[in-house]
């Protein structure tokens, strides 16, 4: 029996040379029978399900206002960018998207839980019961006699937190924190429902709340003595390391004959 003889090397080339050809059209021909697919109509998104518990917004608004903005179909959609799209509605704090065969986006929303308004009364922000701070019509808050909350940018979350322990301190003299500012030097200041004003200084939380139970304590007692009730409290300082000190409404600690003298003392105005 003869042996085989190899091929020769240009046979050998010419099988290779087929072989590649053949495998890269191949490729080729799936390629785009693959790109003809993804374009047909029927890989298109024809739904888009959005769940979670909406109280600000509409399902049927929320689609109608970014199903324009989501580009490609089933397949090619890019869900980061549909998601950023859903998380720019207001009061959408995060939005999950996933693909649900066959054409079909479904949306898992959260909104925001608006527990105080932030900053300046001219502005729309508020801070939800996370410490976060998020933009929307502060016409569209239910809850009516939510507290505003001041401080640095980034420091949300401590005011709150600072708020949560500070009201049921207050509780007691039937008067609740209306503001709370946490000022650049670090001190607290409070304007409760009655206008009062209370200066609470700085410190640990634990100092601050404890030198306002203290107050809270013997406020009545110090009002008692002017006959007066806690409600009357117009100001109070607790900053003062041995004391507080405390102004009501219709007291004075100045006498008659000092009020005349300070006043006839008064330059006349020109």
């Amino acid at each position: 029996m003869n042996p085989t003889l190899p091929a020769p090397l240009d046979v050998k080339l010419m099988n290779w040379t087929a072989s590649v050809l053949f495998v890269g059209c191949a490729l080729l021909v799936l390629a785009a029978g693959t790109r003809w697919a993804l374009r047909h109509p029927v890989f298109a998104i024809h739904r888009i399900v959005v769940q979670g518990e909406l109280v600000h917004n509409n399902a049927v608004t929320l689609r109608a206002n970014v199903a324009h903005s989501l580009a490609g179909n089933f397949f090619t959609v890019d869900l980061g960018a549909a998601r950023a799209a859903f998380e720019q509605v207001p009061w959408v704090r995060r939005a999950q998207v996933r693909r649900e065969f066959p054409g079909a986006l479904r949306v898992e929303l959260q909104e925001h839980d608006a527990v105080a308004f932030w900053g300046p009364d001219t502005g729309s922000a508020l801070v939800n019961s996370r410490g976060e701070v998020f933009e929307a019509n502060a016409g569209d808050v239910e809850h009516e006699g939510l507290p505003r909350l001041h401080g640095p940018q980034g420091q949300s979350a401590e005011v709150l937190a600072m708020y949560r322990l500070l009201q049921p301190v207050f509780e007691p003299l039937g008067l609740s924190v209306e503001e709370l500012e946490l000022t650049g030097r670090g001190g607290w200041r409070a304007t409760l429902d009655s206008e009062a004003l209370v200066e609470l200084g700085g410190g640990t939380p634990g100092e601050v709340v404890q030198r306002t139970q203290r107050f809270v304590r013997t406020l009545t007692q110090v009002a008692a003595q002017y006959r007066r009730r806690a409600d009357t409290l117009e100001s109070a300082d607790l900053r003062h390391p041995d004391g507080y000190a405390v102004r009501l409404r219709g007291v004075t600690t100045v006498s008659p004959e000092a009020a005349a003298k300070a006043v006839a003392a008064k330059p006349a105005r020109r």
